[in-house]
């Protein structure tokens, strides 16, 4: 099954979502609760990892999961919006209807 289209923010798109300054935004990436790709220019997010003007609370935790497990920004973004056969979505799908212990355990058996 394709991933559909992913709309991604760049960081002028998350100040103004957001409602917080540059340097705020910044740390975001920097404590883990956004994690973004320059695979298309400039630094940008996928849309989903937003929710109601915030980054999506349980992502942060999934995010350094993954990234303990060896994986890149990229590599993180790309398992999060890919269909997972064990759970029949996207992991950022389950996490944002509130399944994050299916996804962190899924998550955690990729270390």
């Amino acid at each position: 099954m394709p991933t559909p289209e992913v709309e991604w923010l760049t960081l002028p798109d998350l100040v103004e979502i957001l409602g917080e300054p540059l340097g705020r935004v910044h740390r975001l990436f920097d404590e883990q609760h956004l994690v973004g790709s320059r695979r298309h220019g400039a630094l940008a997010v996928p849309a989903l990892f937003v929710k109601d003007a915030l980054p999506l609370g349980s992502l942060r935790g999934t995010i350094i999961v993954l990234k303990d497990a060896g994986f890149s920004d990229d590599e993180v973004i790309d398992w999060l919006l890919a269909e997972e056969e064990s759970i029949g979505r996207s992991p950022i799908a389950a996490l944002r209807d509130g399944h994050k212990s299916e996804v962190r355990r899924i998550a955690r058996t990729l270390a």
